[in-house]
């Protein structure tokens, strides 16, 4: 599929999945307000929404110019890190910075990319036994077995458009508290906001990205594709609807490297820099919010 087109169903997928998280996602939007980690009173403080949001737009911007697929979630907490530590005169409340933030961003990307290899393998022994099955044996057989058609691709172009859904449902409330903690909007309408932002920034910058994900961390055939695409769409989606902050790009880089492991196609070297730029997220967001919030 050209880019283009691709990204015409990763916008309007997206956009989608903003406007459904309104009813699916609401808890995300508390999470993600400061309340909890830092006092009251500072996570409902414009001057901390500003300095969040700075911290994360900052590091997701240059990620996203230089290539690499970092998480918009890792960096907006990296951001509440950093804005609380600047403003908040009494310590972060850690036991819920680690039950509530650092362990879904953790665990995600292994349970993805464990699932991602698990069915990887389990289609790969599917198509040995059929093509042992097939007259004129192996070599025939794993011809006969390649999925091909309409219909797969139909399948593929579904599956990639449910992790945009997806996307939009998980990211949309987490952007949405800092609007309505910088008190501009209410609910729906910060919402709908942050729906639009993140549609227009798709539209305009997303392809260095989206060469990385596609072409350089892994050399995905149909298969690995879809495996990844219908994991990654079902874990976000069900962590949106128990309102856990997961990383979109957490767990689909990870089952993009679990099918790409089972299948022996990882290519190292990209995988350890993006796994890099995980590492640097966080700390940089925080850095950048932590100054921001001690300016203002």
């Amino acid at each position: 599929m050209p880019f283009k087109r691709a990204l015409i169903f990763a916008t309007v997928a997206t956009v989608l999945g903003g406007v459904a998280s309104i009813v699916i996602a609401e808890s995300l939007v508390q999470q993600f307000s400061g309340k909890g980690l830092v006092d009251d009173s500072l996570a409902n403080s414009p001057r901390f929404a500003l300095a969040v949001a700075t911290g994360g737009a900052v590091t997701v911007m240059l990620a996203t110019r230089l290539g690499f697929p970092i998480s918009t979630t890792h960096s907006l907490v990296g951001g509440l890190v950093g804005a609380g530590l600047a403003q908040s005169g009494t310590p972060i409340n850690l036991a819920n910075l680690g039950s509530g933030f650092v362990l879904p961003l953790l665990t995600s990307p292994f349970i993805s990319a464990g699932l991602g290899f698990i069915a990887f393998a389990i289609i790969r022994w599917r198509r040995s036994r059929s093509s042992i099955a097939q007259p004129g044996g192996l070599s025939a057989g794993v011809v006969a077995a390649k999925p091909t058609g309409p219909l797969w691709d139909g399948l593929h172009m579904l599956s990639a458009s449910a992790i945009c859904f997806a996307r939009g449902v998980n990211d949309t409330p987490k952007l949405a508290a800092l609007l309505i903690a910088s008190q501009l909007m209410d609910g729906v309408w910060s919402a709908l906001t942050a729906t639009l932002a993140m549609g227009l920034g798709g539209w305009l910058l997303s392809r260095r990205v989206a060469e990385t994900m596609s072409k350089k961390i892994n050399r995905l055939d149909s298969t690995q594709g879809i495996s990844a695409n219908l994991i990654t769409a079902g874990l976000v989606l069900f962590a949106s609807r128990l309102g856990m902050p997961v990383s979109t790009t957490h767990v689909s880089v990870g089952s993009i490297i679990g099918t790409g492991g089972a299948a022996g196609t990882l290519n190292g070297p990209k995988v350890r820099d993006v796994l890099l730029s995980w590492v640097a997220t966080l700390p940089i967001s925080a850095a950048i919010a932590f100054a921001v919030g001690s300016l203002v």
